[in-house]
């Protein structure tokens, strides 16, 4: 396997990202204390990324303040934060699915709304 060093930009120097729009789907039960968390680190991963992008989080049902907050932080992040929320849970599949229905982009990552996934290897992968 030949591994390249990879900049804190995500790409390798002198790349070129090809033309896109990009959506980050993130299917979320009961995650309230990992919104706010989530959305600043893929807002990091993604400042000075050169295509436009958005965020997609789905509430599937949850029992906790999941929905609040992130219907607070779309509307505190602005128009590329978007919210859809299902009215009970419907596990991950069909929440994730959701999320692709909803998502605008050309390109779409997924990641898991604990914090388990690194966002900044999305731009890493969108390059590939």
């Amino acid at each position: 396997m030949n591994l390249l060093p990879i900049p804190a930009s995500g790409l390798p120097d002198g790349a070129v990202m090809p033309e896109h729009k990009l959506s980050i789907v993130i299917p979320m039960y009961n995650e309230a204390d990992n919104v706010e968390p989530l959305l600043a680190r893929i807002h990091q991963a993604m400042e000075g990324y050169s295509q436009p992008w958005e965020v997609v989080l789905v509430d599937d049902g949850s029992t906790d303040a999941t929905p609040a907050e992130i219907r607070r932080l779309a509307a505190e992040y602005g128009p590329h934060v978007h919210a859809v929320e299902l009215v009970r849970n419907y596990k991950q599949t069909a929440a994730m699915q959701a999320g692709l229905d909803a998502a605008r982009g050309d390109v779409i990552a997924t990641l898991d709304g604990d914090l388990q996934n690194d966002p900044f290897d999305i731009p890493r992968m969108v390059y590939r």
